[in-house]
């Protein structure tokens, strides 16, 4: 039990601050108090000045109220550094976070200890990121729709949204949030769709017109142990325009790493030799996989997808051949995919 009154006051400060709300048993187990000092030590809060917020009845319970006059959050040593860390990693290659993220770095390196500050900023003079490659993706959505949508997601509350599907259509959804998941160079949210009555994934980026409904939803059990798995699963068995199955002499774990493969879309046949069905709305992202498993791989697949890699072959060739006339006289003009 918290005896020390100041330590339990910033212990149930710290609990209110994690997750928008609280029951009053929930918050006297974790203080291992009564649900009396609970109260007690609300109305010692909210006389401090922190906008703590109740409700009553069979579920009755607290919250800290948005507003200007939020006194300061409190985190504790690692909690400071993660943050910090987090917002350098944002500040370097999230697309459309990159200002805000530095702004919010600056202000929490200048409130934080100096034994802190040293921490997070060895970190920032050690890492040196790259950025987004031309061939991999980087997240589209909007911050503020991640926001919104995480929020849900702790909380357990029902969103309405516009969704644009793979075809252009747009049409009103009702999810219960479950999980956001970052994969495949993009932002997904996994939830329950309650039309449907059925799991569904979404792409972040699609997601318009993000409502809160102030609505929550009982805790539902992911038919799946991981969800960045069962999200990556999903994916694998998606639509797209072109596909190819290919058939190569190596172990599964090594071809899906050559090919940047979900693992779903990999398949031993025995220990030296895997099959792949890859698939994408991209020519380009198909032949990237495919030269990663050459020059030993079999492969089928759509017949869309053959010019696409005639255009690729022809450009390897002259790049080729240039190359070997580099050594003879200055080359011509470059070769060019595309």
């Amino acid at each position: 039990m918290t005896h020390d009154l100041p330590a339990r006051m910033l212990r149930l400060l710290s609990l209110l601050q994690t997750r928008r709300f609280w029951g009053g048993n929930e918050l006297a187990e974790r203080l291992e108090v009564t649900l009396r000092t609970v109260r007690r030590d609300i109305e010692r809060l909210r006389e401090m000045g922190y906008p703590v917020e109740a409700t009553t009845g069979h579920a009755g319970g607290y919250r800290l109220a948005s507003g200007t006059d939020m006194p300061p959050l409190l985190l504790d040593d690692d909690e400071a550094v993660a943050l910090a860390v987090a917002l350098h990693t944002a500040s370097s290659g999230v697309v459309g976070m990159e200002e805000t993220a530095l702004r919010a770095l600056a202000k929490l390196e200048q409130i934080l200890p100096a034994r802190l500050r040293h921490r997070v900023t060895a970190v920032g003079a050690a890492t040196v990121p790259m950025g987004p490659l031309p061939w991999n993706p980087v997240p589209r959505a909007d911050p503020t729709v991640l926001a919104t949508l995480a929020a849900a997601c702790r909380d357990h509350e029902i969103v309405g949204f516009d969704y644009r599907t793979r075809d252009g259509a747009t049409d009103r959804r009702r999810i219960e949030p479950y999980a956001l998941v970052f994969v495949t160079g993009r932002w997904y949210l996994l939830g329950h769709d309650t039309r449907l009555a059925d799991w569904r994934v979404y792409r972040a980026d699609r997601v318009s017109d993000l409502t809160p409904t102030g609505h929550r939803a009982p805790s539902r059990e992911l038919p799946a142990d991981d969800p960045a798995a069962y999200v990556a699963a999903r994916l694998a068995t998606g639509p797209a325009r072109y596909r190819a199955e290919v058939t190569v002499p190596l172990d599964a774990a090594t071809a899906a790493a050559r090919a940047f493969a979900l693992p779903a879309r990999v398949h031993p046949v025995d220990d030296h030799t895997s099959r792949l069905d890859l698939s994408s709305d991209s020519p380009r992202d198909l032949a990237a996989q495919l030269l990663g498993l050459a020059p030993e791989a079999t492969v089928t697949g759509t017949a869309e997808l053959a010019p696409h890699l005639e255009q690729l072959g022809r450009f390897l060739l002259e790049a080729a051949r240039s190359l070997a006339a580099s050594d003879e006289q200055p080359p011509g003009q470059p070769a060019r995919f595309g």
